[in-house]
C-alpha cells in the first residue's frame, strides 16, 4: 500500500498547492472514507481511500478508470513559472502555459521549483501522477546543471554510489557525469530515481559547489527535445501506454483510446 500525505494529494489532483491545500484540510471541508480530516499530516492510499472536497469526489475528475481518456502532456517550463494551479502574489503558473481538456483537470507530475528550467509532465490520470513520483517505481528523471565552485567530485562519486544525507533524510544513489569543465565551473548531468525537494540542488551543494542553472532534460523516456521553453505537446496514446506500464497501470486498447480521445478547451 502506498499512501501519501493529503496535502501533496490535493496538490497532485490540481485542486491547489500544497500550501493552500492544507489552509483547505484545517477548514474541515475535506473528508477521507466519510470522516472530516483536519490534520494536514494525514496520510492517503491513493489507490484506496476515497477523498471529498466540499462532497466532491477529487479522483472523480480524473480518468484512472477509463485508460482510453486518459490525457498526459509534455510542458517545457520555463525559469520563474510557478509549479502550482494558483499563486496569491499574481506570478504566472504551469497552467498559465497550457491548455486543459474540457471537463478534465491535468495534474503536474512532480514539482520544478521557481528557478528551475525543463521538462515537466501533466496528466488528467491521478494515479499515474503520483506512481511516477514515488520513488517505490524508480522512475528516472534526468538533469543537466551549471554549477559554480569548487566541486568536490570525490564526494559527488561516493553520494553517487551510496547516497548522501540531507536534512529531511539519506537520497539515494543515483548516476551523473561530467560534461564539460573549466576552472570553478563544471556542467554536469545526473539521473535521479526519486524526488526529495530541490533534490539537485542540495546534492551539489553539499559537495561544495552552487547550481546557477537547471534544466530537466528527461522524465523517464519523454525528453524536451523539438518544446521551446513555454511551449507543450501532447503526448501520443503510445507514450502514455509506456508511462502506464512502467508504473503496473493498465493501459487502453487501441480500439478504447480512439473512442477515449477529449475535446479541449
Amino acid at each position: 500500500m502506498t499512501r501519501v500525505r493529503l496535502q501533496r494529494f490535493l496538490a497532485q489532483a490540481g485542486v491547489a498547492s500544497r500550501r493552500k491545500s492544507e489552509d483547505l484540510i484545517a477548514a474541515g471541508v475535506v473528508k477521507v472514507n466519510g470522516k472530516v480530516v483536519t490534520a494536514p499530516g494525514t496520510t492517503v492510499d491513493p489507490d484506496a481511500d476515497e477523498v471529498l472536497l466540499k462532497g466532491r469526489p477529487i479522483r472523480a475528475r480524473f480518468a484512472e478508470d477509463r485508460p482510453g481518456d486518459a490525457i498526459g502532456i509534455a510542458l517545457h517550463k520555463p525559469r520563474g513559472v510557478l509549479t502550482a494551479r494558483t499563486d496569491s502574489r499574481g506570478r504566472r503558473t504551469v497552467y498559465d502555459l497550457v491548455d486543459e481538456p474540457r471537463g478534465e483537470r491535468l495534474a503536474y507530475v512532480g514539482r520544478l521549483d521557481l528557478d528551475t528550467e525543463g521538462l515537466l509532465l501533466m496528466t488528467t490520470h491521478g494515479r499515474l501522477a503520483h506512481r511516477l513520483t514515488h520513488p517505490r517505481w524508480e522512475v528516472e528523471r534526468e538533469y543537466r546543471a551549471d554549477v559554480e565552485g569548487p566541486l568536490d567530485e570525490r564526494r559527488l562519486a561516493a553520494a553517487a554510489r551510496r547516497g548522501i544525507d540531507l536534512e529531511d533524510g539519506r537520497t539515494g544513489p543515483f548516476r551523473y557525469r561530467v560534461v564539460a569543465r573549466k576552472g570553478d565551473r563544471t556542467t554536469l548531468e545526473l539521473v535521479l530515481t526519486e524526488g526529495k525537494k530541490r533534490e539537485v540542488r542540495r546534492i551539489v551543494e553539499a559537495c561544495g559547489g552552487r547550481v546557477q542553472r537547471l534544466v530537466r532534460t528527461r522524465f523517464a523516456f519523454v525528453t524536451l527535445a523539438g518544446i521551446e521553453p513555454g511551449r507543450w505537446r501532447r503526448l501520443k496514446r503510445d507514450e502514455m501506454s509506456r508511462l502506464l506500464g512502467l508504473v503496473d497501470l493498465p493501459a487502453a486498447s487501441r480500439d478504447t483510446a480512439k473512442k477515449g480521445e477529449r475535446s479541449w478547451t
